[in-house]
């Protein structure tokens, strides 16, 4: 049975411009048979997280929890809202709210800017569509310094295809290079995997024409990046992409703009008691989003702003978190509720069938 569904996000915050996608955020009831059975659910959602469904259930442990994303559901501005059940009133802010939200906000809210940060990584360092290979993060010592393996080879006209490797015992990373014949040596990639090194077979009088060090941790790392970055590239939302690019702030402008939008909200708990998802200060929200400040001052603002919540809820009137017991029989009556109405129904089409 639904019991919600709403638009949410920056529709739901007011802060929405022309090209915003329209999140879409539920609680369902899962029917009594599947509730008694083997099976178990907590949501439903799509791959993108564009529209996620709530079970009751669970709805209401993520709300014991003051988990943000659940206790907007309970506020939603009415103009976002497509269906809501009468018994869905029933959840009530004020049964939640709590001084958890400290924590659950204020930890939210920060997480937004190291993933602000985090985001700008992937902005400023593109990486190229071809990934390195192996052979690439492979040096031979010369001199003072080191020369990549391919061109020290090419110096001594060495095909890489015909020489031969071996391990150095007591010095990881380092390997031997010899200049075999070609019915004993293997080269130094294997054939069969160009991200393996392969070894050969060398007389034990057989003397290296040098030594390779293979950096695998720094290739790992490369392997790493490339992939997430081109993952991140498939999966990133053009829109904000295009306008974090276009501002040049080196970070994400929406991930700032929703830290401070979680903070004014604490506060508002704190010293209110109230849940207010449409936002008064929507436009400097939106000149956030644009860009139009600097990460270190919106970060120090954020700062700043997180210990003042902290103190507000430390001298707030709300409970320290909110009452299991009520909330578990409110949450068994709801249960309760749905099932004399599906009962009901059935009865109903079954009448309406003779």
């Amino acid at each position: 049975m639904l019991l919600l569904d709403t638009v949410a996000g920056s529709h739901a915050y007011g802060t929405a411009n022309e090209g915003s996608d329209e999140d879409r955020r539920g609680v369902f009831a899962a029917p009594r048979a599947f509730l008694l059975g083997l099976d178990a659910i907590e949501q439903v959602a799509d791959e993108r997280s564009d529209q996620v469904y709530y079970e009751l259930g669970h709805f209401v442990s993520l709300l014991l929890k003051n988990n943000p994303n659940a206790l907007e559901l309970l506020a939603m501005p009415d103009d976002c809202i497509r269906h809501r059940h009468p018994v869905f009133g029933l959840l009530k802010p004020e049964i939640f709210l709590s001084k958890l939200c400290a924590r659950t906000f204020g930890e939210y809210a920060m997480g937004q800017i190291r993933k602000a940060r985090g985001l700008n990584k992937k902005i400023v360092n593109p990486q190229p569509e071809q990934r390195k290979a192996m052979l690439e993060f492979c040096h031979v010592p010369e001199g003072q310094g080191s020369a990549p393996v391919i061109e020290w080879l090419a110096a001594r006209g060495i095909d890489p295809h015909q020489c031969g490797l071996t391990a150095v015992q007591h010095a990881a990373g380092m390997f031997a290079i010899y200049d075999e014949p070609r019915s004993e040596a293997r080269g130094l990639v294997s054939p069969k995997d160009p991200d393996t090194l392969v070894f050969s077979s060398v007389a034990k009088e057989a003397v290296p024409v040098g030594w390779m060090h293979f950096n695998a941790d720094a290739f790992q790392a490369h392997c790493k990046a490339h992939r997430e970055y081109w993952e991140w590239v498939g999966n990133r939302n053009e829109e904000r992409f295009t306008t974090n690019a276009s501002h040049g702030r080196g970070y994400d402008s929406k991930n700032l703009m929703h830290t401070l939008r979680l903070l004014d909200m604490a506060g508002e708990i704190a010293r209110e008691g109230t849940l207010r998802i449409r936002r008064p200060n929507r436009e400097y929200l939106l000149r956030v989003r644009a860009g139009e400040f600097a990460y270190e001052d919106l970060v120090a603002r954020a700062e700043d702003q997180l210990v003042e919540v902290q103190a507000a809820f430390e001298s707030s009137s709300l409970p320290d978190a909110p009452d299991r017991d009520h909330v578990n029989f409110l949450l068994i009556g709801l249960r309760e509720t749905f099932d004399v109405l599906d009962r009901n129904r059935s009865e109903a089409e079954m009448d309406r069938d003779l």
